[in-house]
């Protein structure tokens, strides 16, 4: 971006106005995540987030994703992840029912709207079955000590509980409703994504805070970060950026008497399509069994309360067998959550009503059929790529003595990823915004 742009981005009145509002609204939400739910036990939360094992990597992990909301035990302390989940779901239903796919091809606009709507109404119950999924989950991890007062089904808790659920599901609706007004009112279409973006830029000045904390590995800590950081960086916009693009020919236009030579495009086909979300997909699915073990972890029956403890201590974030499945559920989400947005995208037939061809296939399902295995073959290197992204803090747990911290590794991995990919999504859509005023000579029609 030029210089010029860079002057413009700010005595642009329109431009400064949106930024001022995406700062603003996202300064409400920080605010926001300071409030706790009611009756929280903060003692027990500290407790478990200092204990270590199981339990303290996956609450660490949660707190990481959802910026520090889950050891306050926050309103926001699921984040905008229900919003996403029934998403990914109703993504994931479009091919399987018959009449979800004629929706959305016949009129993808209509469909869209569809999508949101539903999107909203499911988004509802996700979060209020996560918000009781985490309380079983945190009060497993003390050992039956209550983290809320006054929880549980008995006559005399019943309102509390229902007090404390709907809290809980409304400080979410809260945060998705924000992150739809920044993209309305502020950088447009990247609310939710700086709402992830600013929880796990909060927790930088801690994951410092830790570092520096550590007097024996304070200045190879330091070194270490940054250079992994940087080369992560590097390593994220060079595959992010990477794409195929695939040769088109458009057909002439018939200008008076006139019929113009065909025009030659290409078709971007982009190397990490699905984004971020095969690495959320994984995570919530691999935390989903250890959530419901702990409704039996308090069985009578010795058998059922052992496997109950098995699966909280594999699924927990701590053994091989975690890390090894989480790797390879990304690789398979990215696959399959790819597959789904192309298939919904049905290039071959919207190429085939503006009469364009790939040269030496032919129009229709053949385009689409050769475009589905092209980029098969090009997301195999992305997929593989954020296997590695999820994984790193346990491959680098095994080579340096200070890799046990985690909650380090998570941000300057799948962290950085989400903030490297929020970012360059921002840049561009201001790069876009400034365009669209004119700062650009070389784009204006003469």
């Amino acid at each position: 971006m030029k210089r010029s742009a860079w002057r413009y981005l700010w005595t642009a009145r329109d431009i400064r106005r949106r930024l001022l509002i995406t700062v603003g609204l996202l300064a409400i939400y920080r605010f926001a995540a300071h409030v706790p739910v009611p009756g929280v036990n903060r003692e027990a939360i500290t407790a478990i987030m200092e204990g270590g094992g199981a339990s303290g990597t996956l609450v660490n992990l949660l707190d990481l994703l959802s910026g520090g909301t889950v050891s306050n035990f926050s309103v926001l302390a699921m984040g905008v992840y229900p919003y996403i989940t029934a998403q990914i779901i109703l993504n994931l239903l479009v091919p399987i029912i018959p009449s979800l796919q004629r929706r959305m091809e016949e009129d993808p606009r209509e469909g869209r709207k569809w999508m949101e709507k539903w999107t909203y109404i499911l988004a509802v119950p996700m979060a209020a079955l996560n918000a009781v999924g985490q309380i079983n989950l945190f009060t497993q991890f003390t050992g039956g000590v209550p983290i809320l007062d006054n929880f549980g089904l008995s006559a005399g808790n019943i309102l509390s509980s229902l007090a404390v659920i709907a809290s809980m599901t409304a400080g979410t609706m809260f945060a998705i409703w924000l992150g739809e007004l920044i993209s309305e009112f502020g950088i447009r279409n990247q609310g939710l994504s700086l709402i992830i973006f600013a929880g796990i830029v909060s927790r930088v000045p801690i994951t410092l805070a830790s570092i520096l904390a550590d007097e024996q590995n304070r200045w190879i800590g330091l070194i270490f970060l940054v250079i992994f950081t940087t080369l992560t960086i590097f390593a994220i916009v060079f595959v992010q950026q990477g794409q195929r693009n695939v040769p088109v020919m458009y057909p002439g236009r018939r200008v008076g008497n006139r019929m113009s030579m065909p025009v030659k495009g290409t078709l971007p086909l982009r190397v990490n399509m699905a984004g971020m979300i095969p690495l959320i997909f994984a995570q919530a699915l691999l935390t989903f069994p250890a959530i419901i073990a702990s409704f039996f972890a308090a069985s009578q029956t010795e058998w059922v309360a052992n496997l109950s403890a098995t699966i909280q201590s594999v699924f927990g974030g701590t053994s091989n067998i975690y890390w090894v499945l989480y790797f390879f559920m990304v690789v398979g989400f990215t696959f399959f959550y790819t597959d789904v947005l192309f298939a919904q995208q049905n290039y071959g037939e919207n190429l085939k009503k503006v009469g364009a061809q790939i040269p030496g296939v032919s129009r229709g399902a053949p385009t689409q059929k050769y475009l589905t295995r092209v980029l098969r073959r090009i997301t195999l290197p992305g997929a593989l790529f954020l296997g590695v992204v999820a994984i790193l803090p346990w491959l680098l747990g095994l080579i340096v003595p200070f890799g046990a911290n985690t909650g380090l590794l998570l941000v300057s991995s799948a962290g950085l990823l989400i903030v490297v990919g929020v970012v360059r999504d921002t840049f561009f859509n201001i790069e876009a915004e400034l365009k669209l005023h004119g700062y650009d000579d070389t784009l204006l029609i003469r």
